[in-house]
């Protein structure tokens, strides 16, 4: 029972994560109905703010964290106005197309900051764990716990209840209806691309908190595409169940089965979440709690 309690919290701590960058993918898609795939190249981006800022120009992580919220937020923003907007009108493959050509034009950028070596993310946690009677977790997993409770939790309430929120909303419903009582679809599509960068800076700091960052973090933020696909790919709400699905699904398999089904390999825990999309892909395509389109040919 112990052990599986602890497989229980790590499966939690690796939710908190996967929903801060499954989050950010829900954000544009409800805004832009576009599916971002170059949410992993946004997280390393805003990982090297943090880690150049904490460990090369030597400011104190809080410092650093802040600068690269807003660094963040810019990049979002650039990279909306610059490639995503002259897509606007286009079919939505294409613009899916285009985001995928963005996360490899910026993941090369990143790791060209990153090199190859494994960089320090300044973080004032380190490798110290929290104590529960017989259960441990890094005090970063704990930190990531609470901070995406707070930021989905902040997200959640600004689409429900601010103004600019209501307007996503309304941007994602119909564009054009939307316009024509006056919403700026443009502030918009800016605004979603911000946020998804900065919840994507977040996931980043606590994948290398601790242990450091490199290039296998965009690896590790892949697996928020399972999330949103369980959970649906309009539903914030959504998100968080499908990360904690998916989270103490890879948790309970990177614990039990090396010893229940060793013949599948020590990795196999890396593809159960992909596993887990494809089969609710067959049996509901538009995830728990997604908005079912149902379309006449």
């Amino acid at each position: 029972m112990t052990q599986f309690v602890q497989a229980l919290l790590n499966g939690v701590s690796l939710a908190a994560v996967y929903a801060l960058v499954a989050v950010g993918f829900v954000i544009i898609f409800k805004s832009t109905q576009v599916l971002n795939f170059a949410q992993p190249a946004l997280l390393l981006l805003g990982a090297l703010w943090v880690t150049h800022f904490a460990t090369a120009v030597k400011l104190s992580f809080w410092v650093s964290l802040l600068i690269a919220v807003v660094l963040s937020a810019v990049t979002g923003v650039i990279v909306e106005r610059t490639a995503l907007r002259p897509m606007v009108g286009k079919p939505i493959f294409s613009v899916a197309i285009m985001t995928i050509g963005l996360n490899t034009v910026l993941t090369v950028f990143a790791l060209g900051g990153l090199g190859i070596d494994i960089r320090p993310i300044g973080d004032p946690w380190g490798i110290k764990t929290v104590s529960i009677g017989p259960f441990t977790m890094a005090q970063h997993r704990v930190a990531a716990i609470v901070t995406a409770i707070v930021l989905v939790g902040a997200v959640m309430l600004f689409f429900k209840y601010s103004r600019m929120g209501l307007a996503m909303r309304a941007a994602a419903f119909d564009q054009e209806v939307a316009l024509t009582q006056g919403v700026s679809v443009a502030s918009v599509f800016a605004l979603s691309w911000a946020l998804s960068a900065v919840l994507a800076m977040f996931a980043g700091v606590f994948i290398g908190a601790g242990v450091g960052i490199d290039r296998t973090a965009a690896v590790t933020s892949l697996k928020a595409l399972p999330v949103v696909i369980v959970g649906g790919l309009d539903s914030i709400g959504g998100a968080l169940v499908g990360a904690l699905i998916i989270g103490i699904v890879e948790s309970l398999t990177s614990t039990y089965q090396p010893s229940l089904l060793p013949a599948l390999g020590t990795g196999f825990a890396h593809v159960v979440p992909y596993l887990v999309m494809f089969v609710l892909l067959l049996v509901r395509p538009w995830g728990l709690f997604g908005t079912e389109e149902v379309e006449r040919v």
